[in-house]
């Protein structure tokens, strides 16, 4: 027989409720407001999960001083290109690059730029993301759509 999810340890602790409205308020500031859809795609089966995005990788990484927001979308945009197989996270974070002031323009010089150092099937990978972005938000140069083949 299998067993039922046992219960995670509880996240209800002053301090990560801290850390959580820390990462909401910072997340909520760059995001756009696409955030609140992936935490509750999460909340049936991962609810930690989703806790421990919003608290640790915006209320502790992402509110770090040293890095403007566009300098922290270009390393993961740069990131997630050489990762590859992020193109749902990618094109959340070409949005979020957009919200924070990065230009079109420049999302895909670091695009093109990661070519050399994770290839050129992964680069593709991520300007077709970024062209996909910048179709829905009207940004592609005139005459440039987006193939859906």
């Amino acid at each position: 027989m299998t067993e039922p999810f046992e219960p995670a340890p509880s996240l209800d602790s002053p301090e990560e409720k801290a850390r959580y409205d820390r990462g909401a308020a910072v997340l909520n500031a760059v995001d756009g407001g696409s955030a609140p859809a992936v935490m509750e795609a999460l909340a049936d089966i991962a609810p930690d999960l989703a806790h421990h995005i919003v608290a640790f990788g915006f209320g502790d990484i992402y509110a770090r001083a040293g890095l403007d927001p566009k300098q922290r979308q270009l390393v993961t945009l740069g990131i997630l290109t050489a990762l590859g197989g992020c193109e749902p996270q990618l094109e959340v974070h070409v949005r979020t690059s957009l919200n924070v002031g990065l230009t079109p323009t420049e999302i895909v010089e670091a695009l093109t730029h990661a070519a050399g150092y994770c290839g050129f099937p992964k680069a593709l990978n991520a300007i077709f993301t970024a062209k996909k972005v910048f179709a829905a938000r009207g940004l592609l140069p005139v005459g440039g759509e987006t193939r859906t083949d």
